[in-house]
Parts: C-alpha cells; structure tokens; sequence
C-alpha cells in the first residue's frame, strides 16, 4: 500500500500543495539518511510472546523485519528486553540489542539504543512497532524525508484522513490538528476539529471539507531529542489524554506531520488480529 499523500481536494485548506510537498519531499536527488529501530517486548497482556507469533513459519519480528528490508534505513535494530526475541532476530541475519526491562516507555527505549551506538544527535531515527507484519516500508521512508525537510522539528509522524463519523467520535482514534506548515498543533483523543455549525444540526455525517485526520503511530525523531527525552517532565495533558507525544508539545518541541492518503495496515494486538494476519500470508506471500 503506498504512502501516497492526501488530495488537497479532500482538505481544501491545503489546495496550496503543502501535502503534495511533504509527502513526495525528494531533497534535490539526495537520499535521506535514516536509521530504525523496533521495540519489541516479549510480555502482552492481550498476546504473550506476541514477537514471536509464528506467521507462515516465522517470527512476526522476523516478518517485521522483511519488510523493512526495502525501507532504505541505513541500520535496523531490534530493541528487545528478551533473550528469545534477540535470539530469533540474530538467527534470522538481523541486528537485535539487548534492552533494560523497566523502560516506563518506548520512547525511553530508543534513547538507550541512541545512547548504545553512539548515533550523533542529528542523525534520523525512524520507531516502527514490532508488532506491524504489514508494514509499509515507504511510509517509513517518507516520514524519515519529512524530519529532514523540516529542521525546526524533533520529530515527525503521519496521519489520514478521517472520513467517517464514528472514527470521529470515537475517542480510540486520536486526532491531530495542523497548522500551515504542517507541523501538529495539538492530538487528542476528542472530536477535533469540531465544526460548530455543522454538528449542531448533524453529528452523524462528517462535513465534506473538514480537515479531520487522524494520528498513525510511526514516529522519526532526531537523536539528540532522544536524549534529551528522558529529561522532560511528564505534562499534564499527556496524563490527561494518554498521549505521550502530547509530552514533547508541552515542552516547545515541533512534531511536523506527514499527510498521506489512506490508513497503514493494522498492526496485531489481540488474537483476532494474529489469525486475520496470518489468513492474509502465504508461505510464498508477501515477504518471500
């Protein structure tokens, strides 16, 4: 599935082009230059052992990892806290580090790594979950494109359009809210933006114009704020909304955000999840 950016006729108040920009950024023939890392924790309280998941015939970190293959990362390493993830992982060619047990989150992890390899602050690290077999190796790479294009920013991450009332409301689906230069000015699990007008006649039917995306979970931060990441005390809003990335905002930090056009493919978090994701793999299918 492509990482294609959004139609400006979908979001009129992008007609200028930035999404077209951003989302197919090639700066001048030069290639970005990236690195990725994919946490990957053996415990799940929904799917113990979820790395390991066999899916025709393979560990789901494995299968992760091919398809990451085709990404352009300059380096991939697993950041595992297990001995059989870091085990599958070698096994298969890949690179896996050992992890501390009691990082309080993700983003805790991968300042480790940043710190273990020494990477410089300005280099691009690109955070692809361990848990996603489908995963779009050129949505990594654009989002990765997307930081480099934009220097004031930590981090950049992407997001969809929301084209149903129910994903709206629904406050599982985070929203983020743009400004002009694309960079995000606030994600909340709440209906944002709210259409006053609109709503107070109808909150069934999403108005044809609003520019109502909602969050993917792929990150790319500059190692320094990586660093600095540990630091930062936790914001009030990010308790409030359960959203990490509500931390970095809170404290000055820029997020740019990539706009493309359609959903990434689910990742697995329960077993409903695994058997659709193995249903879709053939021994012969889309990693081999």
């Amino acid at each position: 599935m492509p990482a294609g950016v959004s139609d400006p006729r979908r979001h009129p108040r992008d007609a200028g082009g930035r999404g077209a920009r951003t989302g197919r950024h090639r700066r001048r023939g030069r290639v970005t230059a990236f690195h990725v890392v994919v946490p990957a924790r053996h415990a799940s309280s929904r799917l113990p052992g979820k790395p390991l998941a066999d899916i025709a015939g393979k560990p789901m970190i494995v299968r992760v990892l091919e398809r990451l293959a085709n990404c352009g990362a300059q380096q991939t390493w697993v950041a595992t806290d297990h001995a059989d993830v870091a085990e599958a992982v070698s096994t298969s060619g890949a690179q896996a580090l050992m992890t501390r047990e009691d990082h309080p989150t993700g983003t805790d992890r991968l300042a480790e790594v940043v710190n273990a390899l020494g990477w410089a602050d300005e280099a691009i690290v690109v955070n692809v979950q361990g848990d996603e077999p489908l995963i779009d190796p050129a949505l990594v790479r654009h989002v990765a494109e997307a930081l480099a294009a934009d220097p004031e920013a930590a981090i950049a991450t992407a997001a969809h359009p929301i084209d149903s009332a129910e994903d709206f409301f629904n406050p599982n689906v985070v929203k983020v809210v743009t400004d002009a230069a694309g960079r995000a000015m606030y994600f909340s699990r709440a209906p944002l933006p709210w259409a006053r007008d609109a709503f107070a006649a109808d909150r069934g039917t999403l108005p044809a114009a609003l520019p109502a995306w909602r969050h993917i979970g792929i990150y790319a931060y500059r190692a320094g704020f990586l660093r600095r990441y540990a630091s930062l005390t936790p914001a009030p809003i990010e308790q409030w909304e359960a959203l990490e990335q509500l931390r970095a905002m809170w404290h000055g930090e820029r997020i740019h955000v990539l706009q493309v056009d359609h959903a990434p493919a689910p990742g697995v978090d329960t077993p409903e999840d695994l058997a659709r994701v193995r249903a879709m793999f053939d021994p012969s299918g889309l990693s081999e």
